[in-house]
């Protein structure tokens, strides 16, 4: 699907008769571009696609309250952030901090979608020590080259917050690279 015409599928979302079919416009318009966002966080398909049909499920039971105060995508981009975050935090309850790091790291090697040279990997390694909040950072400025504004609206964060969380995020992947 192209660009999404936000209104008329707000509007087509309050009619019973079309809510479905809209919402599989939103689905299939979103999928692509929330997958990524997620997979950046938790770094691996399988819980990536997880984390993806757990927040189309949240959307889908929450579309009725959306007010519109905000893009749909930036509306369905912090669902699929909430959603990441708890994924992240019930699996380190589950493992200990040491087991997760590995885990982490080792993920991107092992994920047979990722086909990077041996310096991405070795990228995605250093990403993968950073916290979340830092790496959603990174990750949407350094891969998606989004400005800090729309990264500000889609993470309901100030600009000057996220300068500061991107640019320590460059030191630490510059430590983890002048320490190989």
């Amino acid at each position: 699907m192209a660009k999404i015409d936000e209104q008329e599928i707000l509007k087509r979302l309050r009619d019973p008769r079309t809510k479905r079919r809209a919402f599989e416009d939103i689905v299939n318009g979103y999928s692509r571009q929330l997958y990524w966002q997620i997979h950046h966080l938790v770094q691996n398909h399988e819980d990536t696609d997880d984390v993806l049909q757990n927040t189309f499920i949240k959307a889908w039971r929450g579309i009725d309250f959306f007010k519109g105060d905000s893009a749909l995508f930036t509306w369905l981009y912090r669902i699929a952030y909430n959603e990441a975050i708890t994924f992240l935090k019930q699996r380190k309850q589950m493992a200990s901090i040491d087991d997760e790091d590995f885990t982490e790291q080792a993920s991107f090697v092992a994920d047979e979608y990722f086909d990077g040279d041996e310096t991405e990997q070795l990228l995605m390694q250093a990403v993968s020590t950073l916290p979340a909040k830092q790496r959603q950072v990174f990750c949407m400025k350094y891969f998606e080259d989004k400005k800090y504004e729309e990264i500000s609206e889609l993470a309901g964060t100030s600009v000057g917050a996220l300068k500061a969380s991107y640019h320590i995020a460059v030191e630490k992947i510059t430590r983890f690279f002048n320490a190989l």
